[in-house]
This record gives C-alpha cells, structure tokens and sequence, in this order.
C-alpha cells in the first residue's frame, strides 16, 4: 500500500470521524479499543477529551502505526489527528448533519465478518450515500474464523502473513462475499492491501476490536484519506463558527445545554448564535463552553466539567445558554456576528430546515422522528421508496397527527398511517389512534419501520385485491349432458359438466348467441347442496325460467353471462388470477358479446 501525502503551508483541522453500523457488529468495542491503544501510549501525546468526541492526535496516531510507516511514503504530515465522534451509531451520524451533506468528514462502517451486511448496514449505507460522506469498511471479528491465530494489536498485513493457509482461504473468501454485497449499492471494493486508487474503490480493512489487529492499518487509511483527498475541506478558519447539536441534554445545576460539534470556525463565551426549535429558529447568547476535565481529575460527579472561554473547529463542546430547552438535536448552529445578519442566519436555518420538516395538503403518510437528523434520514428514505408525506415534524406523536392520518384515511387508507422513528407515543393515544383505524408504526431501526409499512401495504392491497376478485362474477363454460333432464320446467332441473371456470347460484346464463336463457336457483352434487362448481364437476342444476327443449336443450353449451363491468374488469385488473381455462372462457364470452355489440367490455 503507497499513500502519498502531500504538503499545505495553510493550516488544516482535524477530520470528524464517525463510527457507524448494525447492532452487535462492534461499533463500540472498535471505538473503544482504538481509545484504549491510543490512552497506551499516552506519552506520544495522550488522548484529549471532548464533549460527544475524542481527539486521537498525530503524534500518538503515528505512534500506533509505527509498524506500518516503512510502506508509505510522507512528505509532511499535516492533518493534526482525528476527532472521533463518542457516541457510534447511525443515530449519532444522522444529526451530524448538514445543508446537502454531513459534517463528518469521514465514517467508518462496522460490518461483521461472520455475518456480513445486515438491515441496518443497508439503512447506515443509504445515509452514507445520501450525505455522500466517503467511508472505510471495519471488516470487523477476523478473531472469530475457525483457527485464527491472534496477534495482538498487530497489522493486517502481519497477521494475515502468520495464517494457515486454510485460514487465510477462509478470510478472503469472506472479504470476498462482502465485495459482492457491497456491490448490490453501487460500490466498487476490495481489500485495502490491493487497491492502487483509493479515490475509485471503497477500502476494506480486516480488524478485530476484541484483539486490535488490524487497527493501525485502518488508523493510517483514514489519514491517508482524509490528507490526500479531503485538503480543502478540512482548511481550518477563524471565522465565526458553525456546527451542528448532536443532542439535548439537562444538567443537574446548569440547567438544559446542548452537546455540539463544531466544525468550522471559532466559538466563544458570547457569542450569539442562531439554532432551530420548537417554534422555528431562535437566536442566543452562549453564557458558558464546558468541556470535560482529564479523566485522572472526574472523581467529584459534582465538579466534572471545566470552563473554557473558546474553542476551535473541530471540537466537541457543551453549550449553555437560555433557551435550549426548544432546541432540537440536529439542528444548525451559526454565529451571528452582527445584529444586522441575524435575520438572514435565522431564514438560512429555516430553509435548511424546511426541506424535510413537512406540512401539505397532499396524500401521504404521517411522520415523526426524535431529532431533525432522524427526520431528514426518514424523509430522505421515504421519498427513495416512492412513499408521499403528509406532516413531517419532530417529537412524539401528537393528536393532530392522528386527524392529519384521518384526513388522509377518508381518501387513501394505505397512506393514512402514521410512521413513529425512535418518538414515544402515549398509551391512550394509541387507543384513540386504532379506534378510528388508523395504524401507527413505531421502531428505532429505520429500515424496519419502512419496510413493516411496506410489508401491511402489500398484505393489504394483496387482501383487498382478492375481496374485489372474489366478489366479480367468474367466467364458466358448460354442457347439458344428453339423458339428464330430470325436470323440464318450473324449474327446469339439469345435469351438466363443467368445462372451463365456475358455476354458482344466481350466475346468468347465456347461450353461444348470446341470450340469456335463465338463472342458476341451485347446484347439486350427488344430493347435496353445494355453493360453486368447477371445472370437471358434473352437477344438477335449476333453473326457473327455461324450459327443456325449447329454450335450451341437451348437448348445448351455455356459458355465465358476465356483466360488462366485470368483464372489464377481469381483462384489465385481475386477469393474471384467472387460470388458463378461464382466460379462455373469458375471451370467449367476450367475442360472443362483441358480436352483438362491438363496445362490449372495451
């Protein structure tokens, strides 16, 4: 592997990173294993903390990846570490948002090894491409193939060396499997160890969090990238800042404050700055910055924050000020660096915020998500499956969201549904809502919340398809078998075979001209009642109004009499649930119709 780096004389800022991926594939235990190697060589420059991130420095990054820099070739290294946002998950990278992407510069997408891509990889990969954020696969767990020899928090490159050959068959195999899944999304990837344009192919780097193998490597691929392709976004300014609230939270003694990430520009005790709430964008004034204090110094829980006067982009950072208990995770955060630009930083948050917090007159589902991320993500993902909304908004589910769902029940009632995306709902509330029929979905994964709705429309419309079908008069075709007049008249009572279709009482019956020549009263089969017959039966039937002989008579063929509508309806809407034979009797009635009147069933 070369990676080149190449030098600025501008400064830069350090990359955000964020880990994402499915439950259980490791995001955690990755993150924390790369805190825990960087804290070990704490004398290389240590680990500093931040609100909601951790910053790795360069000195104790290149320190872990010692092993490796003999294979790459460094002018300068100018990127001054990797801010790691704390809390991993698709959540966390959802309000890392911004207008038209995401402030994250970078992800890292967990995947288990032994499992592979699950439905909530697919949900992280859709977000990723939606915010068009280059990532890295953690082929995560290589520790868990049958045989693998550990070597702890060793390189890919060495470990994989010190294989069995059947182990490492196994290995490659497996990469091999998530090249081709990966590919099902558009992504061209492959081992990191044998891709020559890292802008072209997604990188896969083989790790294990349980043993740290692997680690430096995907260490050094993120520095990699983040210098030799990223050296214009991470130009560090001086300007007034911008970021983004990760989340809301109430301190005992301070009151509510907002974890943020700021990722361009500098903040300061003071400063104003514009956010988004509960009744649209508000404005500030930032009373403290708090950042936590060394980890040797949090014994008292009453003292665990320090006060600091500004901070610098990229940086973690806990705000307080009046107000933030409207705000909402998610939301922009700008300075406003005069009384003159506030209004137009207040609509710049407000169009921001538009696209996705909805409120229209049209036919669509109602949803609700936790944060303004989530509902971005949501809306972003709804509009990719083709699926209209309504309302849009952020909290828990309210009673105007159940008469929104109800407006649009009374003229859709498979898009009068409210979908709920990591939001409570009250109890009574759900009662109320399925009482007047209206479905709520609930779930904190994404990807299931859409497709359980998916999955109810298709059971639905497959269920109401086959209530219309089954209450449309079916084509039949029969035959009067000769030496079976049991009664002539009043009723006239037969026995026929069925030949194509079904019969059953009260089908019209018409002749091969097109007449009707009576209405089937009754079927029956060896004595016993029966309420359809088909094809191969050979039943009795009555019918009052013929008479034997001379309206109908033995060996004639008669066929049910199809009203138009259904006729219409059988060729154009149900025609692929007729079997066949059906289809056949189908048409057959149809040219008979036709040639009384060309307009039939057209």
């Amino acid at each position: 592997m070369i990676l080149e780096v190449r030098l600025m004389s501008a400064r830069l800022r350090q990359p955000i990173v964020v880990v994402l991926g499915h439950v259980d594939h490791g995001k955690t235990s990755l993150l924390d294993k790369m805190r825990g190697t960087i804290v070990a060589v704490r004398e290389a420059g240590g680990i500093t903390q931040h609100i909601g991130a951790s910053l790795f420095p360069l000195d104790a990054l290149i320190d872990t990846c010692k092993t490796l820099l003999g294979e790459i070739k460094i002018e300068k290294l100018r990127v001054p570490g990797l801010l790691f946002i704390d809390t991993p998950g698709h959540a966390a990278f959802a309000n890392l948002r911004k207008r038209g992407g995401s402030i994250a510069d970078l992800a890292i997408l967990v995947i288990d090894i032994i499992n592979g891509v699950q439905e909530q990889t697919r949900e992280c990969i859709q977000l990723l491409k939606s915010r068009r954020t280059p990532f890295v696969i953690a082929a995560n767990k290589i520790d868990l193939i049958p045989g693998w020899r550990t070597r702890e928090l060793a390189p890919f490159s060495r470990t994989f060396e010190s294989q069995s050959r059947l182990v490492q068959e196994e290995l490659e195999k497996r990469v091999y499997e998530l090249i081709g899944d990966l590919s099902f999304f558009g992504f061209k990837a492959d081992l990191y160890t044998r891709i020559k344009d890292f802008a072209r192919t997604l990188a896969i780097v083989p790790v294990s969090a349980k043993t740290g193998e692997g680690i430096p490597d995907l260490l050094l691929i993120l520095l990699g990238l983040a210098q030799s392709f990223m050296q214009d976004r991470l130009l560090a300014s001086s300007g007034p800042a911008e970021g983004v609230v990760l989340e809301v939270l109430e301190e005992v003694g301070i009151g509510h404050t907002i974890n943020a990430i700021i990722s361009e520009g500098v903040l300061r005790v003071g400063d104003r700055i514009g956010l988004m709430g509960v009744d649209g964008p508000f404005s500030t004034r930032v009373k403290a910055l708090l950042m936590p204090k060394p980890l040797d110094e949090m014994r008292d829980p009453r003292d665990k924050f320090k006060r600091i006067e500004e901070v610098e982009a990229a940086v973690g950072v806990k705000i307080v000020a009046e107000g933030l208990d409207k705000c909402f995770a998610g939301s922009p955060i700008y300075v406003i660096s005069s009384p003159e630009n506030e209004q137009e930083i207040l609509q710049r948050i407000k169009n921001e915020i538009e696209e996705f917090m909805i409120t229209t007159d049209k036919i669509g589902v109602v949803v609700k998500a936790d944060t303004l991320g989530s509902l971005e993500a949501a809306t972003l993902y709804l509009h990719e499956k083709g699926i209209p909304v309504r309302r849009a908004d952020i909290g828990e589910v309210s009673k105007r969201d159940v008469v929104e769902a109800e407006i649009v029940k009374m003229k859709d009632e498979l898009k009068g549904v409210i979908l709920a995306f990591n939001v409570k709902i009250d109890q009574d509330l759900e009662i109320d809502a399925s009482n007047k029929g209206i479905r709520i979905f609930k779930d904190s994964v994404l990807f299931r919340l859409v497709n359980a709705y998916l999955e109810w429309v298709e059971n639905e419309t497959t269920t109401r398809r086959l209530r219309a079908f089954d209450s449309l008069m079916k084509p039949g075709k029969i035959k009067i078998m000769e030496g079976y007049v049991f009664r002539r008249s009043e009723p006239a009572i037969v026995g026929v075979e069925v030949l194509s279709g079904l019969i059953k009482p009260k089908y019209p019956l018409m002749n091969s001209r097109g007449k009707i020549v009576g209405t089937i009263s009754q079927i029956q089969d060896r004595g016993q009642s029966v309420h359809e017959a088909r094809a191969g039966s050979r039943v009795a039937i009555s019918m009052r109004e013929p008479v034997v002989g001379r309206h109908v008579r033995e060996g004639e063929i008669l066929y049910t009499a199809l009203p138009e509508q259904d006729a219409r309806l059988l060729q154009k809407e149900y025609y692929d649930m007729l079997d066949e034979e059906s289809r056949k009797v189908l048409e057959e009635i149809v040219e008979i119709k036709r040639s009384v009147d060309p307009l039939w069933a057209r």
